[in-house]
């Protein structure tokens, strides 16, 4: 048995009960949506996701720190619990179903369980250490995620977000240069862009700024399929800001062009 099974089956439990409230929630006539102080939206089915998530952790492992993007952190210890209830909350609000719950146990700094669950996509990606990384419906229902064997930049597809977030970062102009020196853009957004560089479907995805609960389970997802998971420095993704996911091979390229480095020319 691995060291994180029981762990990975919890996460798996506490995805359940979050995907049971945020789809009966969905395209709700009745929704209620609040403005938070940072203009970014709230909804009630972000705030219940994560007040049953507590509870169940609170039952299941009391002596394990919690983090959440609507109630902030509670407990100590090494271990923590870090949970985005509804990433892609503009998404859910206007119907669109890119958007999933992201659940993640840090040991120390570094995620050693990490799971999305995107339920209008009927699609989950999850991770432990040491354990591979999957996509399917449910841990019966999975199949092995890779990332993609594309070594040059030209031949690669990159998705992101949005491009006002690398503006105000001051990192626009390095940014479209990468983007012209690749195969193919897509702003397909969120977790969305990062989990398909898991898969295999996109080679490079990449984010200026981000909160720790935005991309907690993603680094141990990215490495447990083959790929990597860093800021643009190259270090772990310990405490929010930028990141960027690859399959390993571009990414020392990807990390020189973010930073205002020379990028090859794609072939015209």
């Amino acid at each position: 048995m691995a060291a994180f099974d029981d762990d990975l089956r919890l996460a798996h439990v506490l995805a359940d009960a979050a995907d049971d409230i945020s789809l009966k929630r969905f395209r709700a006539l009745d929704l209620h949506v609040d403005t938070k102080p940072d203009l970014t939206p709230v909804t009630e089915a972000d705030r219940a996701v994560e007040e049953t998530l507590r509870g169940v952790l609170s039952r299941a492992r009391p002596r394990d720190a919690v983090l959440g993007e609507e109630y902030g952190r509670s407990g100590s210890g090494a271990r923590c619990w870090v949970i985005d209830p509804i990433d892609g909350t503009k998404n859910y609000v206007r119907g669109v179903p890119v958007w999933a719950t992201l659940i993640a146990l840090l040991d120390g700094d570094r995620p050693v369980v990490g799971l999305v669950s995107a339920p209008a996509l009927q699609r989950r990606w999850w991770a432990s250490k040491g354990g591979g990384a999957w996509s399917g419906r449910s841990l019966t229902k999975a199949s092995r995620c890779q990332v993609s064997a594309v070594a040059r930049l030209s031949d690669a597809s990159l998705s992101f977000s949005s491009l006002t977030g690398w503006e105000e970062q001051r990192r626009l102009e390095s940014f479209l240069g990468l983007t012209r020196s690749v195969w193919r853009t897509r702003a397909y957004g969120d977790f969305w862009s990062h989990v398909m560089v898991a898969e295999g479907t996109v080679d490079v995805s990449a984010e200026p700024e981000l909160s720790l609960w935005d991309a907690a389970p993603l680094p141990v997802i990215l490495e447990e399929a083959g790929g990597r998971a860093t800021d643009l420095n190259g270090r772990d993704f310990a405490d929010g800001g930028p990141l960027v996911c690859s399959n390993g091979d571009l990414h020392d390229t990807v990390l020189t062009a973010l930073n205002g480095g020379p990028t090859p020319l794609r072939p015209v």
